[in-house]
């Protein structure tokens, strides 16, 4: 079915399903109705004389009691699904002043499509576009008429339908990475779904999911004292009840709105839009890996990369000259580029960037000393070297609670600096006997006094070299006078989550953001390969879109056990040096979270800052980026940046960005290879020599000692 038939069917069909939705509102409505219905008619029969006698004014009474609770009941739950506020998705909104180009293809855009304008155009940092109902009162007052009629154009009655139309969503990477007539082809489908959004049942519809979305939220967030705990418990069980009873009608209507913006659209850019969902699945992979790869270690550091949309596109640059992904790309180039519809990309791409910042790893809304901006040609000094040299301190003051000793086998005498000999020497196995795993129930004190003796390292520099049943005399760690260093705690460091998702993303909630839309598990959107295929997003302006950690939800600490299981396949120092590293980023975490999580909304931002009036930002971050990482991984990363401070000191390397896998080590311009098998051969077996040939060969000396921060 194509053509103006597609459209009417997929209409009457999502109407259809939009008034199954009303009706079971107004059954419940009949049934909260009910008692109080048959306590009128009690009372009547007892004011005429038709029900005399004592039994009948008992039942008089418990029915009217009993229809007053239930009414009180059903009003509190219908006050509470009226002004709950819905889930709004945290975005940057973009004036038509500050990109007057953009609105006028949106304009043109619904003009040809015969639908509503948008009523607003906001930026999300993520990798789909979507449309999203903000006329709750709880989301401010609306824009002024004038702007409805600007916007929307001459386009006659059809527009002034819906004075108040649905905001369109528009993920940023596309505006940087695409060209002009590719955010055009993308985009027609979704503003083609202003119009299902415009017809009353629809909208009706969707105003009563959202606000039983909001409500169960209101629910979920719990009450101190028992009367309110009641209270929320009797509230999310009937709005739950009744999300359960919509969320069929409700994803099915979704679909036929969706199926009638994609019928709409296909007269539209049609042969673009094809190679347009190419360049969608490009942006997503180039963006995944910034995000991961080189933003990360940034924010891990307070620095947040105040270009990242710039960042996204020298990435698929890379990624299309390594892999040819795509053969076309010179010949795109010379297109115009969708981000000079902006008058100011600089500002914008500034503002995305922080809002990226606090929803993947949860940053403060404004800069300070802790919290600082910076430039990709700053990147390899200012967070590449600080995070290799930070890392190798952590490293050498676990080394130093665990006991080991400061002079390496190997030093000359006095050297008690930070040396890379001393790492290896100490994850050396000596003999058979200490490849035994770490047992289970042990932790990084008890497991370095297994390796360094009973008590305290051995007193002459021939000790390192006894068997480990000889602890030799005792005297405190490395000469060190004060000997009264605190033992090192369990492992416990919880990092932020991956989330695993596909090319639709959308809205984060604001209150209960791990729960699913109508309370629907099974209302995912369909692939977007088939730029005609019924796609919900296109077509859902306003029901609640699912929250980014519903692809994947937000994988919590590892436990212990885990932790064990995984530092099975290292030596026994190598998991104790990797618990007592765990432990002391937890600690670091710990002291940094108060700072870090102090993101007030009404603290000003860049001149385009995110609407954080509209959204909670009180349980940040939103969409963690990365699963908590293993006692092995911690290990394997600190002896990594241990090496490269070496190969920087000791042999002449530099710090650089690599678009694609983040930081990378340079020796004579060229990145240094085979360093990552090596490293994991001294991690697993205690095997020093593959590491050791690697730096012989590009002439780094570990006995050297090494800057740190």
């Amino acid at each position: 079915m194509t053509g103006i038939g597609g459209v009417e069917m997929g209409a009457q069909a999502a109407r259809s399903r939009a008034l199954a939705v009303l009706r079971i509102r107004s059954r419940a409505l009949a049934v909260a109705l009910l008692p109080a219905a048959a306590a009128v008619i009690l009372l009547v029969g007892g004011s005429t004389g038709h029900l005399p006698g004592g039994g009948w004014d008992v039942l008089r009474w418990v029915v009217s009691v009993l229809a007053l609770c239930v009414l009180l009941a059903a009003a509190g739950v219908a006050l509470v699904v009226a002004r709950s506020r819905p889930a709004v998705t945290p975005t940057v909104t973009v004036a038509e002043e500050s990109a007057p180009d953009l609105y006028r293809m949106v304009r043109d855009l619904a003009d040809r499509l015969d639908v509503p304008a948008p009523s607003a155009i906001a930026l999300t940092p993520d990798c789909d576009s979507w449309l999203e109902d903000r006329t709750h009162p709880a989301h401010g007052p609306p824009p002024a008429e004038k702007h409805h009629d600007d916007l929307a154009g001459p386009g006659g009655a059809a527009h002034r339908r819906s004075p108040t139309a649905p905001v369109l969503v528009i993920g940023s990477p596309f505006l940087w990475w695409m060209r002009v007539g590719e955010l055009r082809a993308v985009l027609a489908p979704v503003v083609a779904g202003t119009g299902p959004s415009a017809q009353p049942d629809i909208a009706a519809a969707r105003r009563f999911i959202r606000g039983l979305d909001a409500a169960v939220a209101v629910a979920s967030a719990g009450r101190r004292d028992p009367l309110s705990r009641v209270a929320c418990a009797g509230l999310g069980w009937a709005s739950r009840l009744l999300l359960r009873s919509c969320r069929g009608h409700a994803a099915e209507m979704e679909r036929g709105v969706a199926a009638a913006a994609a019928e709409r659209a296909q007269a539209v850019d049609y042969g673009l839009r094809i190679v347009a969902q190419e360049q969608v699945g490009l942006a997503y992979a180039g963006w995944d890996r910034l995000l991961t790869r080189v933003a990360l270690p940034a924010w891990r550091m307070g620095r947040w990369p105040s270009r990242l949309d710039v960042g996204v596109v020298a990435a698929l640059t890379e990624l299309s000259r390594r892999d040819r992904l795509a053969e076309g790309f010179a010949s795109r180039l010379g297109e115009r580029p969708a981000c000079d519809l902006l008058e100011e990309p600089g500002v914008m791409d500034e503002a995305v960037s922080l809002l990226a910042a606090r929803l993947f790893h949860g940053g403060p809304a404004e800069t300070g000393a802790d919290w600082s901006p910076v430039g990709w040609e700053e990147y390899p000094e200012e967070v590449v070297d600080r995070t290799w040299r930070t890392d190798a301190a952590r490293l050498h003051r676990v080394l130093d609670t665990l006991g080991v000793r400061r002079a390496a086998e190997g030093t000359a005498p006095g050297t008690d600096g930070p040396t890379l000999a001393r790492v290896l020497d100490h994850l050396t196995t000596p003999d058979a006997a200490s490849t035994a795993p770490l047992t289970a129930g042990s932790d990084a004190h008890a497991a370095a006094e297994t390796q360094n003796g009973p008590s305290t390292p051995p007193a002459d520099p021939d000790a390192a070299r006894r068997p480990a049943d000889d602890p030799g005399p005792s005297r405190p760690p490395y000469d060190d006078s004060d000997a009264s260093r605190p033992p090192v705690d369990g492992p416990g460091v919880s990092h932020p989550a991956v989330v695993d998702s596909d090319a639709s993303h959308p809205a984060f909630a604001d209150s209960d953001s791990s729960r699913p839309p109508y309370d629907d598990p099974d209302a995912s959107r369909p692939p977007v390969d088939d730029p005609d295929a019924p796609q919900p997003p296109y077509g859902d302006p306003g029901a609640p879109h699912p929250s980014y950690g519903d692809h994947a939800t937000p994988v919590p600490a590892t436990p212990a056990e885990d932790d064990e299981d995984d530092l099975a396949d290292t030596t026994a120092r190598g998991a104790a040096l990797a618990a007592g590293l765990t432990a002391q980023l937890a600690r670091e975490e710990a002291e940094a979270r108060p700072t870090g999580a102090r993101a007030p909304s009404s603290a000003p931002g860049p001149a385009a800052g995110p609407d954080a009036a509209l959204w909670d930002d009180r349980a940040l971050p939103l969409l963690p980026l990365q699963p908590p990482r293993t006692g092995r991984e911690i290990l394997t990363a600190h002896i990594t940046a241990m090496v490269c401070c070496a190969a920087m000191d000791t042999a002449g390397a530099a710090p650089a960005l690599d678009w694609l896998d983040g930081p990378s080590l340079l020796f004579d311009g060229a990145r240094a290879a085979d360093l990552a098998p090596s490293v994991l051969s001294l991690v697993e077996t205690g095997d020093p020599g593959p590491l050791r040939a690697w730096m012989t060969e590009l002439g780094i000396r570990p006995e050297k000692p090494v800057r740190l921060v």
